[in-house]
């Protein structure tokens, strides 16, 4: 549960820094017989900070639980 905790951690702090990022993709515009037409097209995926909160809170969650039970 420990490492599960950190995990999430980690991946809270990362996604709280870093609230998303852009791919390029090509597409055919024109294709016509040998003559081929292709466009490069941004796409991007964002993503709330909210979220990375969420996942600080989950992992310190499981982190707090593995510790306890140890101690028990």
């Amino acid at each position: 549960m420990k490492t599960i905790g950190i995990i999430l951690i980690a991946i809270g702090l990362i996604g709280t820094i870093y609230t998303g990022f852009n791919y390029v993709t090509k597409e055919k515009v024109v294709d016509i017989g040998s003559i081929e037409i292709s466009a490069n097209k941004k796409h991007g995926l964002r993503w709330s900070p909210i979220m990375g909160i969420v996942f600080i809170a989950v992992g310190a969650g499981f982190y707090l639980i593995g510790s306890k039970k140890r101690l028990a």
